[in-house]
């Protein structure tokens, strides 16, 4: 008899290692050692994508590479792609964790020395961490494609950390104004990679004027 699905289970304080609750999970890890063996096959997951690409990723790899069951990984997840959607959103906590880390401490440089901290962070994940390249924060799977969700997601979440940095609390055309921004740079980090594999520090510096440019029509 086919197993029925058990829905994911809501720990008051969830051991490390558990994906946002963003990114259901077929069960969700209580114990700290099923949340290590959790963080290991996301690891394991990003380094294959960055060894092999998304089409040739799997999910039977993804258990040899992290050392567990395959049982384990769908103890966990579907697909691969549940495997990837969950790295994309571990990867913006993990970016929201460094940028939190550069602003804390107060707000000296305003705003603009706010905005380098976000594209500082996020360029030096680009470069360094596994798997980043392809799936960032949920919207280059598959290769290529544009969604919107993710950055919606990380324009939100930029507006909520730089709140106390921001001339009045965030409305709608706030938002909308983190949004465009966050597609903009999007879009010339994108080409940046595209000019040079470590990022065109050219096309970079035009990106950080032109941001700077927008935002300070709202922020200044």
């Amino acid at each position: 008899m086919k197993p029925v699905p058990v829905p994911p289970a809501q720990p008051p304080s969830p051991p490390p290692g558990t994906p946002p609750a963003a990114v259901p999970l077929r069960r969700a890890p209580v114990q700290r050692r099923s949340a290590e063996r959790l963080t290991r096959i996301l690891d394991a997951c990003a380094d294959l994508l960055d060894e092999v690409g998304y089409d040739e990723l799997s999910t039977r790899a993804v258990a040899v590479r992290a050392g567990v069951p395959i049982g384990s990984v769908y103890r966990f997840f579907g697909n691969k792609r549940e495997l990837a959607d969950a790295l994309a959103q571990r990867n913006l906590e993990r970016y929201t964790e460094r940028v939190t880390k550069r602003l804390k401490g107060g707000a000296a440089g305003g705003w603009r020395a706010a905005l380098d901290a976000v594209l500082d962070e996020y360029l030096a994940m680009k470069r360094t961490a596994p798997g980043f390249s392809l799936v960032d924060f949920g919207n280059q799977i598959p290769v290529g494609a544009r969604h919107t969700e993710p950055n919606h997601r990380v324009a939100d979440r930029l507006a909520a950390l730089l709140s106390g940095l921001l001339p009045r609390d965030p409305d709608d055309d706030l938002r909308r104004t983190f949004l465009v921004a966050v597609e903009t740079a999007d879009t010339l980090v994108q080409l940046a990679f595209r000019v040079d594999p470590e990022g065109d520090e050219r096309v970079i510096a035009e990106m950080r004027e032109l941001l700077r440019a927008y935002l300070g029509r709202v922020l200044d």
